[in-house]
């Protein structure tokens, strides 16, 4: 007899979560959903119907083979990798050879002239900046080996850019302070790129790009290291290597190398490195002329207001490093800009659907938020553990996303606190995540054209308790400058706080550190704020605890480095205003909301979609 419960009804634990929504995905019935009972088998492709009556095949001995049964998959089953997905019909697919496989080995890449010719390039960029000398190996000194790493590159459209070889040292073989001492070296982090995105979107300004081919090996070195010869260049002399006298990609003091070197530069080019970003390089002319440099490791990106400030800016570059000039920024560091006479566009389409592709999950249903309403995650100890390898492997890609999709904040650093052990409860919350974000493919974030004055603005918002484990609350904030978020964050609190007032004044007094920082790194841009900066808080108490110490009494357990905001409040550096909750935009980073008011708030933090923009 069949059972006629609908399949949906038949999940497992699986489907614990889903079971939370209301009517967030009504409208998100897939056609290939679950097939309703009484349905014909010929209206499913995945149904294969033989009648057992009509099969004439037999086997050795003479006996009727059976068909198999018909298999019917229920729907929700779509939504996860089973592993069922590999039964094919015909096996057709087992002959598919994947030809743009990027080669292991030295001897793999001979084979092929693109590789080859990378490789040449690669060796003529080393001898010609005088990276290496050959040399006997001194005694008592060890050599290092070399291996060659091949790298497809491909543009934002999926295209191949250019083949990529580069030599590289073996440097986990390096010993701390014989053949390397001090190896950090800064980075831009991506507030400061959206900073100097939304000013330049605000003044009409256009943002160019600079790429320093083999950057590391202009880096020089002040250790004695010795690398062996790479394979397929050796002299004669097998037995000797070479001396380093610059940098090469590998070696643990590689990066920071090259940051001395450019850093040299920008100095003598007379550019002000800011002292609170030390990969910003600003440089000011007379009549209010400026030139805007940030830096990420080999990537360069520019803007301005003067034009000739711009190509000398670049000729200066050219005759001292090896460039190329990529034009107006369009592809930085995973990340898609489109520039247009009303503002700058930021998304990464690509790297969402390269997302989707690597964890199965290109064909998944679409969902309309990325979080159930109300779900609270819990360590479930006795749920059935998952691969924890591939959960953090999805948090991991999804975190960089998070570059240009504040909306996903909360969800992502949720679901990252369960990365020791990982259940299916907590795959369940990934996976949505990845359903929402295949319905969201195209969204970023748009900084509008504004002559007005800009105005740095925050909110900050706490969600008290919200961890139903250790019961502590979460902290978030959004800092928007002009009209289109530059800083946001998602983070569970260190302590557990004992009130709303507490949580909340906690997470204030985070998000009034980040001001203070962004107000530095404007002034250093020109963008000085005149005034307090504003920090709307939807917690009366907070806001009065901030600017009254009367009421210390009530509150004297709480760690003195949270007072820091009465201290900037007093100085009227940033002021703390009082904003209801339905217009709370930090709201978004500290809890699960309705379909309604995520999508409410996801506009004001002007996310758009890339073809209602272009």
């Amino acid at each position: 007899m069949k059972d006629n419960k609908p399949a949906k009804a038949q999940a497992t634990d699986l489907d614990d979560i889903e079971a939370l929504s209301n009517n967030d995905e009504k409208d998100q019935v897939s056609n290939d959903g679950p097939m309703e009972v009484g349905e014909s088998s010929q209206q499913s492709p995945d149904v294969e119907h033989v009648s057992d009556t009509e099969s004439s095949d037999e086997d050795l001995h003479g006996n009727p083979i059976i068909s198999p049964r018909p298999r019917r998959p229920p729907g929700w089953m779509r939504d996860y990798v089973t592993g069922q997905e590999q039964i094919e019909d015909d096996g057709l697919h087992n002959l598919a050879v994947f030809c743009n496989d990027d080669p292991d080995t030295y001897e793999e890449a001979a084979k092929h002239e693109v590789w080859r010719k990378a490789m040449d390039q690669e060796i003529e960029a080393i001898e010609k900046n005088g990276t290496w000398e050959l040399t006997e190996l001194p005694e008592g000194s060890k050599r290092i080996g070399v291996k060659w790493i091949f790298k497809t590159k491909y543009n934002e459209n999926g295209k191949v850019e250019k083949y990529k070889a580069r030599l590289v040292a073996k440097g986990y073989s390096q010993q701390h302070g014989v053949d390397y001492r001090e190896v950090f070296a800064p980075v831009a982090r991506w507030d400061t790129i959206r900073c100097i995105l939304a000013l330049s979107a605000s003044k009409g300004w256009k943002v160019y790009q600079l790429d320093v081919k083999s950057a590391f090996l202009h880096g020089e070195l002040t250790e004695d290291v010795y690398v062996e010869q790479p394979c397929g260049y050796q002299t004669n002399d097998k037995y000797k290597v070479y001396k380093l006298k610059k940098a090469l990609y590998g070696l643990k003091q590689a990066p920071r190398a090259w940051y001395s070197k450019i850093e040299s530069y920008f100095v003598q080019e007379s550019f002000t490195k800011c002292p609170y970003e030390h990969t910003l390089f600003i440089k000011h002319e007379k009549e209010g002329k400026i030139l805007i440099v940030s830096l990420y490791v080999d990537d360069l990106i520019y803007t301005g207001n003067d034009e000739e400030m711009f190509e000398s800016f670049k000729r200066s570059m050219k005759s001292k490093f090896a460039m190329t000039d990529l034009g107006r920024m369009r592809y930085f560091l995973g990340v898609e800009i489109k520039q247009a006479e009303n503002g700058i566009f930021i998304y990464q389409q690509k790297y969402a659907q390269d997302i989707l592709m690597r964890f199965g999950m290109e064909n998944c249903n679409k969902v309309c938020s990325p979080i159930v309403t109300g779900c609270k995650l819990t360590k479930n100890e006795g749920g059935k553990l998952v691969d924890a390898t591939e959960y953090r492997q999805m948090i991991g890609c999804l975190m960089y996303l998070l570059a240009t999709r504040p909306d996903l904040a909360f969800s992502v650093c949720l679901v990252a606190r369960y990365m020791d052990r990982p259940t299916e409860l907590h795959l369940a919350a990934v996976k949505r995540i990845l359903r929402y974000l295949k319905g969201t493919i195209n969204l970023g974030i748009l900084y509008q054209r504004n002559q007005g004055e800009l105005k740095l603005q925050g909110w900050t918002d706490s969600d008290y308790a919200g961890d139903l484990d250790d019961r502590k609350s979460t902290s978030g904030y959004v800092f928007m400058y002009g009209n289109g978020p530059i800083s946001w964050s998602s983070k569970k609190q260190a302590i557990v706080t004992l009130s709303t007032t507490e949580a909340e004044f906690v997470a204030a007094a985070s998000s009034a550190c980040q001001a203070v920082w962004l107000r530095r790194i404007l002034d250093q841009l020109g963008q000085a704020q005149v005034g307090e900066t504003v920090i709307l808080c939807d917690n009366s108490s907070s806001i009065k605890l901030s600017k009254n110490p009367v009421l210390h009494g009530k509150c004297k357990h709480i760690d003195v480095r949270y007072h820091f905001l009465r201290d900037l409040t007093k100085e009227k550096i940033v002021e703390l205003e009082h904003c209801s909750t339905q217009d709370q935009v930090a709201d978004i980073m500290t809890k699960a909301l309705k379909l309604e008011s995520f999508c409410k708030l996801r506009d004001r933090l002007s996310i758009r979609d890339v073809i209602t923009v272009v």
